[in-house]
């Protein structure tokens, strides 16, 4: 409307040789056109995203249900997998099977018979791509470090929560986020134990990938838990390869 009103008014400004109205007309034609390029970020309410990741969730309970291992999953690093800038977890059969190697993670296949196990897309892949869209940097090129340093911005920037600490010590790395807005996702992911147990929230999933990223390392999500003051703490171990 105001681009409309500030053609109009040059026109007529034009026609009866008004520069009051040739000012005016040049200020709605110039705040119209800035407007009409300023597209509006669309926000999606927290309810349907946790309706939506339950239901993917449930996918991945029913895959783990039917298998007979009950590890942990790995969140492999990059350079164990032909596309650096993915994420894949590999579930092994038992505690005793090997690591892939990067010749045999084919992550479009689902079960793995050399090493034995099941491959899965981290239900956090798309947040922690998010948040690589926000910092505008991919995790590989980053360091432990750097998590520490800039995740805590970012959580507070994106009003995740104003409250986070990531603390690193040997092979351990631990996160800890105070009434941040994934609570209630977290705690309906938690109902499907078997999924929770194996790969995490997918709060805690999207962290993991960044975690395997940036140290190079493979990552198992150790223990994720809630207290009653809605402090989630997020305990993550390196394996070595």
């Amino acid at each position: 409307m105001m681009l409309v009103l500030g053609l109009v008014s040059l026109l007529g400004s034009a026609v009866y040789n008004s520069y009051v109205a040739a000012f005016v007309g040049l200020g709605l034609t110039f705040w119209g056109a800035l407007l009409l390029y300023l597209v509006p970020s669309k926000r999606v309410k927290l309810d349907l995203l946790t309706a939506t990741s339950v239901s993917s969730f449930a996918d991945i309970e029913r895959i783990l249900t039917s298998s007979d291992s009950t590890v942990k999953g790995v969140y492999l690093p990059p350079k164990l997998l032909k596309d650096y800038e993915s994420s894949v977890v590999f579930v092994p059969a038992t505690a005793e099977t090997p690591l892939p190697k990067r010749e045999e993670v084919d992550a479009e296949k689902l079960y793995s018979k050399k090493p034995r196990g099941i491959f899965l897309t981290p239900p956090g892949l798309a947040l922690s791509r998010l948040f690589e869209k926000e910092l505008k940097v991919s995790f590989t090129e980053t360091d432990l470090k750097y998590l520490q340093k800039e995740l805590p911005r970012l959580f507070e920037k994106l009003e995740i929560s104003k409250d986070t600490s990531v603390t690193a010590n040997d092979n351990t790395a631990t996160v800890r986020i105070a009434k941040h807005i994934f609570i209630p996702l977290c705690n309906e992911t938690a109902k499907l134990r078997r999924a929770h147990e194996t790969l995490g929230s997918p709060f805690s999933s999207a962290l993991a990938c960044a975690l395997a990223k940036a140290t190079g390392k493979p990552i198992v999500i150790e223990k994720e838990e809630t207290t009653q003051d809605q402090t989630t703490t997020i305990e993550y171990r390196t394996l070595e390869d």
